[in-house]
């Protein structure tokens, strides 16, 4: 193999490979370009791969030669009545074969109907492009052909152009239509003239217009219009009945048929024609100059097996019309395939066998549906040195028409398939095999014609249980089996190992070829913790088997390179921000990294080194608050995953940085309920403006200054701070730092100490709420004790004159403070009566019982206001027990026995009962007792505050209410 490279760019290209010479010491390399430097080298090439390239020869320049090729883009326009203009594009450097200075072109021209002898010029600068032919005839066709020369020669001609020669005149000739034929207004014209005006024509008449042109033979065929003069001319009509016939419609043409519309009273000048190509294409134009009395067009130049739709429009004078209405899609017809399949290859698969691989041809030269391929083959005779591997040939050959007669052929019945295995090839013979695709109408150009020697097959499957092992940070053990017995084809004389880092095949992919048998190889020089894929393919004497499919293996962990950068900002006296990239080679998981600063020199004496570790990946930055003015720092930062790696340094030297602003002044902190105020004098310019102003803060937990609120405008005197953004409690200390473009300046004094501490409303005061609840419970009592007053006014009040109160609810107070609730029930009333005794009150009077006159008729239906019947019934309840339970059905039948005064005074025994009870006593029972003319026991309920207790109660005995005296 011979590779060259031209030129003196040194660009290396593959020029000549010789096959089967492998004691070749002479190589006569063709196709070289005339006049041109090269150098070349060689290397070699065996079954298991290529040598090295040689060392390169010197500089060789190839001889001079005639150009091999003409001028090309050839145009003729007509310049006069008498010269031509011609118009080319001139040969580049790489085709003039030659000095350039000798470089020129030569033109030939004749009159293609006089058998007269061409005539020539010649011109001599390579870089021209136009050139005017005088001298000829008016009105005369030429035909006119170029060529480029050197010194050497001269090179082809050109396809030949022709060109016409203007007319000497013209004669323009008109007459109303209506008018006698031979009453024609005539007017004659230069030969240059390309527009006529005739004036003083009647309104609303047509005419017939004549023009004729005139050379030195004579005058020409006349052409002639029918124009109407009209002001009332408009845009023609569209075209109409738009009609493709399906029996015009050919594989790569079609025919177009409509009828002509109003032509809108001015003569129609041409029609044009759009296609667009379905489903997604764009209109295009077909033709714009369809003559205005044409009603067909034929539609060429469209690709097979392809849906269309047309459209049409007529101009006249004033303006186009719209376009007319689309037709339906039309589909062309099919056409044999445009192309072969390519990239055809055939490989020994078998002793017997060869593996056919091809890819299909691509979709815009199907020219229809693609139904399968034929495969050709035929035996080739035997030559002196038969081949070993597969040859393809630069050039066919034979052509399929050839190979027909002669091979036998294997149809693939499916247009998805793109391998075959060609099988009972007969053993140590040559074959050729050539491949075409099909369709309904036929068969495609054939491919070139591959050549392969059967009777040594490369293995046929691939090895089998691959491992990849880590083995350190850079390298890998790959182990694996040979490939089974029966595929192997013979014997198996290496493998070759493919391996590549998995996101990045194109880029990394190496080979190391094996050729022991051994299955086992250890990969060397790979990138830590690194993701590989690795595929392994054996060979023998024919060739190189499948490869496996890819295994994966990750090398270990190794310590990271270093960070790949390290910046610093906001500098300013005490504070700065330092800041580092990720490893360009993590070589590992990163862990954190390490950053360690100190002084270039001690400080007051001491040298502190400070180290901090920061964790994790995601932060790559730290805030160093500890600095001193002035003083230069050594940064060092390393990553760490497994170890750590090396050090990236750097030095930083403490604010304030040199043409900085000088330090704000008179900085004043003022406290509201909720907010800090503070308030500041700009201080001295630094060498530029300043651009802005920055708050430090020192609260009295830490003790060091950090920065606190940044951005702040330059314009700004002042900055309000709410206090929820503090600690509460912790007292501050601040100071203002103004920044231009040199950077953070010299920091103003410290503001005086501020607590954080938020003031709280005298509303929200503990005292305050404990004062208002006090008034309010005063408040409640006195109207509690007021309404209460009336109660019991308007109680006597009612007594006293004798009024009937159909229903009253009292609670009755016993004088040891507790409770009993009284139910009269009947039909008619239902009573409880209550006396509240408060502490530091006085009960009310008790009467004596024997100064007290009842009466039946007045005091026992009248008590305390209220009017009681005779069948009353006296309930003394629980407190849990329902106000419901009694109802006017419990007694509404039985007859009176006694009312409920007269019982007590019947009975002076109870007169004493009824005395108050002693202070500090026990508290009083609660029970319910029931009045009436039940015989037998009665239970007697009696309640305490801990427990209920049942007591029986003799037959007619009546338990005592205690503190009934307090009652009446």
């Amino acid at each position: 193999m011979a590779v060259g490279a031209i030129g003196d760019e040194e660009e290396w290209v593959s020029l000549y490979e010789e096959e089967n010479e492998p004691d070749a010491q002479t190589l006569e390399i063709p196709n070289l370009t005339p006049y041109t430097h090269y150098r070349f080298r060689m290397r070699q090439v065996n079954i298991v791969g290529t040598s090295p390239f040689s060392q390169s020869s010197r500089v060789i320049q190839t001889l001079q030669a005639p150009p091999d090729v003409a001028p090309t883009s050839i145009t003729v326009r007509t310049a006069s009545e008498t010269s031509l203009r011609l118009r080319w594009v001139p040969l580049p450097d790489s085709q003039y074969n030659g000095n350039p200075e000798s470089v020129g072109y030569r033109i030939k021209y004749w009159r293609p109907d006089l058998q007269a002898q061409a005539l020539a010029q010649v011109i001599n600068d390579r870089l021209e492009r136009e050139f005017t032919i005088e001298g000829l005839e008016e009105w005369t066709e030429y035909e006119l052909q170029m060529q480029a020369f050197n010194a050497i020669g001269a090179g082809p001609w050109s396809e030949a152009v022709r060109g016409r020669t203007r007319e000497s005149g013209y004669q323009i000739a008109y007459r109303l239509a209506s008018s006698s034929p031979n009453t024609f207004t005539t007017v004659e014209v230069g030969a240059t003239v390309r527009q006529f005006t005739a004036t003083e024509l009647a309104p609303e008449s047509a005419y017939i217009f004549r023009l004729s042109a005139k050379t030195r033979q004579g005058w020409g065929v006349p052409l002639e219009a029918t124009v109407i003069t009209t002001e009332k001319r408009e845009r023609p009509a569209p075209p109409r009945e738009l009609l493709v016939p399906q029996a015009q419609v050919t594989a790569r043409s079609l025919q177009l048929r409509w009828v002509p519309g109003s032509d809108g009273a001015s003569p129609i000048r041409y029609f044009t024609v759009q296609v667009r190509e379905l489903p997604g294409g764009e209109w295009q134009t077909y033709s714009s100059s369809v003559s205005h009395e044409a009603t067909a067009c034929a539609v060429e130049r469209l690709r097979p097996f392809t849906s269309y739709k047309l459209r049409l429009k007529a101009t006249n004078d004033i303006g186009d019309s719209d376009f007319s209405t689309e037709t339906d899609a039309v589909t062309t017809l099919q056409d044999v395939p445009g192309e072969p399949p390519s990239f055809v290859s055939v490989t020994p698969h078998t002793t017997s066998s060869v593996l056919i691989q091809w890819r299909p041809p691509r979709d815009e030269s199907l020219n229809g549906l693609l139904q399968g391929y034929r495969i050709y083959y035929r035996e080739l005779e035997s030559e002196a040195a038969s081949a070993t591997v597969s040859k393809t040939l630069k050039t066919p050959s034979a052509l399929r028409a050839e190979l027909a007669a002669q091979s036998s052929f294997k149809t693939v019945n499916s247009s998805t398939l793109t391998t075959y295995e060609l099988t009972r090839l007969k053993k140590y013979r040559r074959y050729e095999v050539i491949l075409t695709a099909y369709n309904i109408i036929g068969e495609s150009p054939a491919s070139a014609p591959v050549e392969v020697f059967v009777g040594e097959a490369a293995p046929a499957m691939a090895p089998q249980n691959i491992q990849v092992t880590p083995l350190t940070a850079s390298q890998l053990e790959v182990t694996w089996d040979p490939p089974p017995p029966e595929s192997q084809n013979g014997n198996i004389q290496g493998y070759k190992v493919y391996y590549w880092e998995a996101d990045s095949q194109n880029e990394t992919e190496k080979m190391k070829v094996l050729f022991l048998p051994e299955t086992v190889v250890k990969l060397k020089n790979l990138t830590s913790h690194t993701q590989y894929l690795v595929r392994i393919s054996a060979f023998n004497a024919a060739g190189d088997g499948p490869q496996s499919d890819p295994r994966q293996g990750r090398t270990h962990q190794a310590a990271p390179g270093t960070p790949s950068f390290l910046a610093f900002s906001e500098i300013t006296s005490t504070t700065l921000n330092v800041s580092w990239g990720e490893p360009a080679a993590a070589n590992g998981i990163l862990q954190g990294y390490r950053v360690v600063y100190e002084p270039l020199a001690p400080v007051q004496g001491v040298s502190k080194v400070v180290t901090v570790d920061v964790k994790g990946n995601g932060q790559r930055w730290l805030k160093v608050r500890d600095l001193t003015k002035g003083v230069t720092y050594f940064f060092r930062v390393q990553a760490r995953t497994i170890a750590y790696g090396p050090e990236l340094q750097a030095n930083v030297t403490a604010g304030p940085a040199e043409g900085s602003p000088g330090s704000p002044r008179d900085v004043l902190v003022t406290k509201s309920a909720s907010e800090l105020t503070l308030q500041w004098i700009e201080g001295n310019a630094g060498r530029t403006p300043t651009t802005g102003y920055v708050i430090e803060a020192r609260p009295s937990d830490e003790g060091l200054w950090d920065m606190f609120v940044k951005d702040i405008p330059r314009s700004a005197t002042s900055y309000t701070v709410s206090l929820d953004k503090l600690r509460q409690g912790v007292t501050y200390e601040f100071r203002v730092v103004a920044v231009n473009q040199a950077g953070y300046g010299e920091p103003s004094s410290p503001s005086t100490a501020v607590s954080a501490q938020v003031e709280t409303p005298f509303y929200e005061e503990w005292w305050f709420l404990l004062v208002m609840a006090l008034c309010s419970l005063i408040v409640i009592l006195l109207v509690v004790f007021a309404l209460v007053l009336h109660g019991q006014n308007r109680t006597y009040g009612s007594c006293s004159r004798g009024k009937s109160i159909s229903n009253m609810e009292e609670s009755v107070t016993l004088d040891n403070g507790g409770f009993a609730a009284l139910e009269l029930n009947s039909r008619h009333l239902n009573v409880k009566n209550t006396f509240s005794k408060k502490n530091g009150t006085r009960s009310p009077p008790r009467p004596s019982p024997g100064g007290l006159h009842y009466s039946d008729e007045d005091i026992c239906n009248k008590y305390n206001g209220a009017v009681l019947t005779e069948s009353a019934n006296l309930k003394e309840k629980s407190v849990d027990a329902s106000e419901s339970e009694g109802t006017d059905s419990e007694s509404e039948d039985a007859p009176p026995q006694h009312s409920f005064v007269n019982h007590y005074m019947s009975d002076p025994t109870y007169y004493n009962s009824w005395k108050r009870r002693a202070p500090g006593g026990r508290a009083p029972h609660r029970y319910e007792a029931v009045a009436g003319g039940e015989a037998g026991p009665h239970l007697h309920t009696v309640v305490t505050t801990q427990s209920a207790v049942f007591a029986p109660a003799g037959p007619g005995a009546r338990t005592p209410l205690t503190g009934f005296s307090s009652f009446v």
